[in-house]
């Protein structure tokens, strides 16, 4: 058994996916309409075969206040591996992502906590 699609749901699913394609770097893998609206995935460029990142749209009554709730808490709802978080948070920042906790060493490992713009808290994370 592996890990197939995971994800967020997400307030506007064509403003997401400009945020994490052309912000973030990560590529299209699949856009089929479903009603009213898509099963629209992306992945890594580093691992186009790998784990796809579903873009829900965040339509069910259930969503809205679990994501505020976790919002006020600053819980991330993703966390994504990356090889230098100093080097990415860079990179993000001068991209006008905007985030709400810098690089952080925790020991272990470090992170760095950011709004993706469509209602979720992300963290990258670096093991060292």
């Amino acid at each position: 058994m592996k890990i197939n699609i995971t994800g967020v749901f997400v307030d506007d699913q064509q403003k997401a996916l400009r945020f994490y394609t052309e912000r973030l770097g990560f590529q299209k893998k699949t856009q089929v309409p479903v009603g009213e609206f898509e099963w629209l995935t992306v992945v890594s460029p580093e691992d186009p075969d790998g784990v796809e990142f579903l873009l829900e749209p965040a339509a069910h009554p259930a969503v809205g206040p679990f994501r505020q709730a976790m919002l006020e808490d600053g819980i991330p709802l993703a966390s994504f591996a990356v090889s230098d978080v100093q080097a990415e948070f860079d990179r993000l920042s001068s991209e006008g992502v905007e985030f709400l906790q810098p690089p952080v060493d925790h020991g272990p490992v470090v992170t760095a906590v950011f709004d993706d713009t469509c209602g979720n808290l992300v963290q990258i994370t670096q093991e060292k």
